[in-house]
């Protein structure tokens, strides 16, 4: 209910300052010590994937806390787990306002940020403050004017800066919002990639005493053919998990919306589909050599529990709590929770 509320204010704003409000108002919380009056009730259905210990299978995705500034508050609301970035070597300021567009009656979002963040070392001071020890992913990427030809240098540079800190790393290569980008998710881009992330990966694992997995984010947007040549990919250069997917280019489910010509990435309830239709394809050539995390269109608990029964072994939402809040991620919970009551 109080939820309800605070959305129902928020979503008379502007939306990327609405964004950025909340996310000011959870840090503050924070630092005067009131996150605990937010906290969800614990929510333990724990499963171990990647090596790691979830206490539940439901993660905030990347986007929401680009900078790590407001990770207790976020952790607060019952997720197993929280995705923080996609954070670059740089800062960088992003693509032009306005680049975030509510579509409620869809509950979807179309958004062109741009990897807008304040960088990998400002991050990494953010971190520092936080009290939260759970489960961290952090998300990186390459900033906009490094040309393709030298991507691997900024995911190799963040690879290394948050390695000792992060519990998971993932690896970003198909946001639609930097020019080019999604092309490092097919043939000799891809494979050059993962080697390099791989061999660092070792020699790192050597240094801090400790092996931290890296995941590969993809888009929804492939045909199975193509699903197929990534996972080969990935299975070849043992990746230790895929997160099928970021956001889409289609504007199906929201043609008659009069933002849906507006340029970006579309999340929510309308890439539900598109996103169970990666798990399955995933699913089903990598043949359980690698686990998945389903992300896309989660905005009821039965969504999440259908991303599992695809094939996912882990699930993150972002657009779906927006709409939904804290309550989503308890029915998530319980959702998947049933399910593999049920499969037992």
């Amino acid at each position: 209910m109080l939820y309800d509320l605070a959305r129902a204010l928020m979503f008379k704003l502007d939306p990327e300052k609405a964004h950025e409000m909340a996310l000011g108002s959870l840090s503050l919380c924070s630092s005067l010590g009131l996150d605990r009056m937010l906290k969800a009730p614990e929510h333990s259905t724990p499963v171990e994937v990647m090596g790691i210990r979830f206490p539940n299978p439901v993660g905030l995705a990347a986007g929401l806390d680009k900078n790590g500034s407001a990770v207790d508050g976020l952790a607060a609301m019952g997720f197993g787990f929280v995705e923080v970035g996609t954070v670059t070597p740089r800062p960088q300021a992003g693509n032009p306002k306005p680049r975030l567009f509510r579509l409620p009656e869809h509950r979807a979002i179309i958004n062109r940020m741009g990897f807008n963040n304040d960088g990998v070392d400002q991050l990494l001071v953010n971190l520092e403050r936080s009290r939260y020890r759970g489960v961290l992913g952090i998300n990186i990427g390459k900033n906009k004017d490094t040309p393709n030809n030298k991507a691997n240098d900024d995911y190799l540079l963040c690879l290394r800066k948050v390695y000792d800190r992060a519990s998971y790393i993932t690896v970003n290569v198909s946001s639609p919002n930097t020019p080019g980008l999604r092309t490092l998710q097919f043939g000799e881009s891809l494979n050059s990639l993962l080697d390099a992330l791989k061999t660092e990966q070792a020699r790192l694992t050597r240094v801090y005493g400790r092996y931290v997995p890296i995941a590969v984010k993809i888009a929804p947007d492939m045909n199975e053919e193509e699903f197929g040549l990534v996972a080969g990919s990935l299975k070849t250069y043992e990746m230790d998990a895929v997160i099928a997917t970021n956001t889409t280019l289609s504007r199906e489910g929201v043609e008659d919306s009069p933002l849906a010509k507006e340029a970006g990435g579309l999340s929510g309830e309308p890439v539900r589909q598109f996103s169970n239709t990666a798990i399955r394809s995933l699913s089903k050539e990598l043949g359980g050599a690698l686990p998945i995390i389903g992300v896309g269109g989660i905005c009821e608990g039965f969504d999440a529990a259908e991303k599992i029964e695809a094939g996912a072994s882990l699930v993150q939402i972002y657009t779906g709590f927006i709409y939904g809040g804290p309550a989503l991620v308890r029915d998530a919970v319980r959702e998947i929770a049933m399910l593999n009551s049920a499969k037992r």
